[in-house]
C-alpha cells in the first residue's frame, strides 16, 4: 500500500519522521517529469472550462493546450522512444523506465485529448449562441454551397495537389503537423480502385468563412471543404471513402560539439526536422478501418501511435477564429504603464538608472522601456559598445534593428545569438545573418550549452571615465510576448553588476572563465552550488532556532539535489512556499518528508513565467533582511548545469521591497488562479473565500503602479501589501 495515502502525521514522532524520509523509494520521493507537465497541461485545459473567462479566451486556452500538447510529443515523447528504441536503460528519477513512462503518458495523453473534444463540443455551443458556428460536413452540404464553391475555386483549388498513390505514384512526404485528406476512389467508366491523398498546404487559412447572415458567422474547416468538392480535383472518379489525417513527427535537433561549422550543421538539421519519425497519427473517426491501415501501413506508424479522433484535428488551430473585432468576448484590455521614474528623466533612461535601478514588471508596465534603453544606446554617441543575449525574439524584432543601427554608427556591437532556441532555430539564423552584415560581432557560444541569460550590457563615456548599464531580464527579449508573459527587466548601474556581467559574456565569446565574479552568480560555474549554499544557510538558521524560510517563484521545479535539499530543509524546520507554474518533480506536504512545503500554480490570463526566489536570512518573511534574486534559471538540471543562465541579487531597498512585498506577497495571495499540489502530484483548486470574487494576482497589478516605477517608495504600497498578507 501507498504509505503517502495511510500516514497520519499526528502520530509520526521526529526520529520516526526522519527514518520515514530515507525509507521512501524514488517513486514515493520524486513526481515523474513527464507525468508532471501534462498535470500542468490539463490546468491549462481547465481554463477552459472556466465560465467567468470571456469566451474567445476559453477557446484561446483550449488552443493553448493543443499546441503545448503537440510540442509535448514532438520533444519529451519522441525522446522517450528513442531511449526505447536504442535499448537504453535509463530510469527516470521516480524509477520508471522509458517504456514504462511511454504507455502512462499515452493513457494519461488519452484522456486529456479526449477531454479537449468534450470542452470543444460544449464551446461550439457557447459560439453558436454569440453568433459563430464551425460547420460539420453535413451541415455544410445543407446550406448553399454555391458561394462556398466559388471560394474554393479561387482562393484554395489552385494551391492543392491531389496525388494518386499507386506503384508509380508513391506515397507522398506529409511534413511535421501536416494536415492531409485521404480518399478511395472508384473511376466511373470502369470501376476500377485508386488510393489518392489531398496534402492540405500549410499556408491557407484553417477555416473559411461563408456569407454571413444577419446574426451568425459560419465557418468550415479546410479539410471539410476539400471533402465537399471532390469532384474538383479527381474528375471521372466517385468518392468510395474519405477521411482527414494529421500527423506529429520526431522535431528535436541534436548539434555536434565536433561539428566544423555550427551553422551548416543547424541549417541541415533543420531540414532534417521536417522527415523525422511519425510519432502520432491522428485520423478522423469518420475515416474508415480500411483507409486508416492502409496510411499507417504507407507512413510506417506503429498500431499504438494511431489515434482516432472523435471532434476536430488540430485544436492548436482552433485559435484562428478568434476574431478580431468582437472585443467584449475576449479578456478587458489594459494599456501598459511606462515607467514614471523615466518619464521624470524626460525619457533619459540613462540618468533614471543612474539615480536608482528600476525593476519593470512585464506586462503590466511596458516592454518599451527596454526597447528604449537599447534604441537610446544606439543613438548616444557617448555609448560606446553594447553587448546583448539573444534567446528569442520577435519578427522585425525593434530589438535587432537597434543593434543594426548602433553598429552602423561604429559602435562596438555583440551578439550572443543562441541557434539551439528549440523551434526558433532558423528564425536565429536568419538575425544572425542580418547582424553579421550590419558589422555586428555575432557569437553562437557553446554547442554544448544553451546561452539562456538575459543580458543586455551598455558601455559609456560619462566625462573621463566609462560606466556600465545593464539589463537582467527573466524573460525573452521579444515584445509580443512580452504582452502576455510575467516577467521582470532590471536596469542597474551598480558597478560590481556592469563587471559581472561583462565576464558573462566574455565567457561566452572566449571561453574565459571568471573566478572573481563579484555579485552575480552563473550557471554552469557558480549558480546552483550558491544556491544549495543558500538553503544550507537557512537549514542553521532553522537549527539555531532563527526564522528560516523560502520563498520562490518558478516555471519548472525538477534537479535532484535542489528538490533533495529542499526536503532536508523542510525536515529541519524551514518554511517553504513554492510557486511553480509547470513541472514539479517535488512533492507538498509529505508528513516526515514535506510537511513544511507547499506548492501552487497559478495559470490565469498571463504566463507566469518570472524566477523569484527569497531567503529568510535569519528574520521572518518579508523583511529587508531577506536575501532576494531573480534568474533567468528555472530549477532543472540543464539550467543549472548545462545553459549559461544568470541570477541576480537584488540590493536596492525599493525592488527589494517591489518583490517581496508586491509581487511575491501578492501572487500567494492570489486566489482566483491557483492550484495547489496534494500529495500524489496532482493539483487541486480551492474553493474562494469570497465566491464572487476571489482575489486575482494579474488583475490586482494591472490596477496598481508598481513601487520603482513611480521613482520614489510610498507608503501606499506597503500597507497595500500587509492588506494582501492578511
Amino acid at each position: 500500500m501507498d504509505c503517502l495515502n495511510v500516514i497520519d502525521a499526528k502520530l509520526i514522532t521526529k526520529s520516526e519522521e526522519t527514518k520515514l524520509t530515507h525509507s521512501l523509494s524514488n517513486k514515493e520521493r520524486y513526481i515523474n517529469r513527464e507525468l508532471s507537465w501534462l498535470y500542468f497541461n490539463s490546468r491549462v485545459l481547465e481554463e477552459a472550462e472556466h465560465m467567468s473567462h470571456p469566451l474567445m479566451e476559453r477557446l484561446r486556452f483550449l488552443s493553448i493546450c493543443g499546441n503545448n500538447l503537440d510540442e509535448f510529443y514532438m520533444v519529451r515523447v519522441s525522446g522517450l522512444r528513442e531511449l526505447v528504441k536504442n535499448r537504453t536503460k535509463v530510469v527516470s528519477q521516480d524509477g520508471l523506465s522509458p517504456t514504462e513512462q511511454l504507455a502512462k503518458i499515452n493513457e494519461y495523453a488519452g484522456s486529456l485529448m479526449a477531454n479537449q473534444q468534450k470542452i470543444w463540443r460544449n464551446i461550439q455551443k457557447d459560439l453558436e449562441k454569440a453568433g459563430f458556428k464551425v460547420l460539420s460536413f453535413h451541415e455544410a452540404l445543407e446550406m448553399d454551397t454555391s458561394n462556398l464553391r466559388a471560394r474554393f475555386m479561387e482562393e484554395v483549388y489552385p494551391l492543392l495537389t491531389p496525388l494518386a498513390v499507386d506503384p508509380a505514384h508513391p506515397f507522398p512526404f506529409i511534413p511535421n503537423l501536416g494536415f492531409a485528406v485521404a480518399f478511395q476512389l472508384s473511376r466511373v467508366e470502369d470501376g476500377k480502385q485508386l488510393n489518392a491523398l489531398v496534402p492540405i498546404p500549410p499556408m491557407i487559412p484553417r477555416f473559411m468563412e461563408l456569407k454571413r447572415d444577419k446574426n451568425t458567422r459560419y465557418f468550415v474547416p479546410l479539410e471539410t471543404i476539400i471533402e465537399l468538392f471532390p469532384e474538383t480535383l479527381f474528375p471521372g472518379f466517385e468518392v468510395t471513402a474519405a477521411g482527414a489525417f494529421r500527423i506529429i513527427r520526431d522535431s528535436d535537433i541534436e548539434l555536434e560539439e565536433e561539428a566544423e561549422d555550427l551553422i551548416l550543421q543547424a541549417e541541415a538539421a533543420l531540414r532534417e526536422r521536417r522527415r523525422g519519425e511519425v510519432v502520432r497519427l491522428k485520423v478522423d473517426v469518420n475515416m474508415p478501418q480500411f483507409l486508416r491501415e492502409f496510411i499507417r501501413e504507407e507512413m510506417d506508424v506503429a498500431p499504438n501511435d494511431v489515434v482516432v479522433v472523435n471532434g476536430i484535428l488540430g485544436v492548436a488551430q482552433l485559435s484562428q477564429l478568434i476574431p478580431d473585432d468582437r472585443p467584449e468576448l475576449k479578456f478587458k484590455p489594459f494599456t501598459p504603464r511606462f515607467p514614471e521614474r523615466i518619464k521624470d528623466f524626460g525619457g533619459d533612461c540613462f540618468a533614471a538608472i543612474r539615480a536608482k535601478d528600476i525593476l519593470v514588471h512585464h506586462p503590466f508596465e511596458s516592454f518599451d522601456v527596454v526597447v528604449g534603453f537599447i534604441r537610446q544606446a544606439a543613438k548616444d554617441p557617448n555609448v560606446l559598445a553594447i553587448k546583448q543575449t539573444l534567446y528569442r525574439t520577435s519578427d522585425n524584432s525593434p530589438i535587432v534593428a537597434a543593434l543594426i543601427e548602433a553598429a552602423e554608427k561604429g559602435k562596438q556591437v555583440t551578439a550572443l545569438v543562441e541557434i539551439k532556441a528549440r523551434f526558433d532555430e532558423e528564425a536565429n539564423l536568419k538575425w544572425a545573418r542580418d547582424l553579421e552584415r550590419a558589422g555586428v560581432h555575432v557569437v553562437f557560444g557553446f554547442v554544448s550549452l544553451k546561452t539562456h541569460a538575459k543580458v543586455s550590457l551598455v558601455i559609456r563615456r560619462e566625462g573621463k571615465s566609462l560606466r556600465t548599464y545593464a539589463h537582467f531580464g527573466t524573460g525573452n527579449y521579444h515584445p509580443i510576448t512580452a504582452k502576455i508573459y510575467t516577467d521582470l527587466s532590471l536596469f542597474t548601474a551598480d558597478k560590481a553588476l556592469g563587471s559581472d556581467a561583462g565576464k558573462l559574456f566574455n565567457y561566452v565569446t572566449g571561453y574565459a572563465v571568471p573566478n572573481d565574479m563579484e555579485k552575480l552568480f552563473m550557471s554552469p560555474i557558480s549558480l546552483k552550488s550558491s544556491l544549495l549554499g543558500m538553503i544550507t544557510n537557512e537549514i542553521e538558521n532553522a537549527k539555531k532556532g532563527l526564522p528560516a524560510g523560502i520563498w520562490a517563484k518558478l516555471n519548472a521545479l525538477i534537479d535532484r539535489d535542489v528538490i533533495d535539499k529542499l526536503y532536508e530543509a523542510s525536515s529541519a524546520g524551514v518554511k517553504i512556499d513554492l510557486i511553480v507554474r509547470g513541472v514539479c518533480g517535488l512533492r507538498a506536504g509529505v508528513p516526515g518528508l514535506s510537511e513544511n512545503i507547499s506548492v501552487k500554480s497559478i495559470i490565469g490570463r498571463f504566463l507566469e513565467h518570472s524566477r523569484i526566489v527569497c531567503f529568510a536570512n535569519g528574520k521572518p518573511l518579508p523583511s529587508k533582511e531577506a536575501k532576494v534574486f531573480i534568474s533567468s534559471a528555472d530549477w532543472m538540471t540543464r539550467n543549472l548545469e548545462r545553459r549559461v543562465e544568470a541570477m541576480v541579487p537584488i540590493e536596492n531597498p525599493t525592488v527589494h521591497r517591489q518583490i517581496l512585498e508586491e509581487i511575491m506577497v501578492t501572487n500567494f495571495a492570489d486566489e482566483a488562479q491557483s492550484w495547489y499540489m496534494q500529495q500524489d502530484g496532482t493539483y487541486l483548486k480551492k474553493a474562494p473565500k469570497e465566491e464572487k470574487n476571489p482575489f486575482c494576482a494579474h488583475d490586482y497589478f494591472i490596477a496598481n503602479p508598481s513601487l520603482s516605477g513611480r521613482g520614489r517608495a510610498t507608503k501606499d504600497s506597503q500597507t497595500r501589501s500587509r492588506q494582501i498578507i492578511r
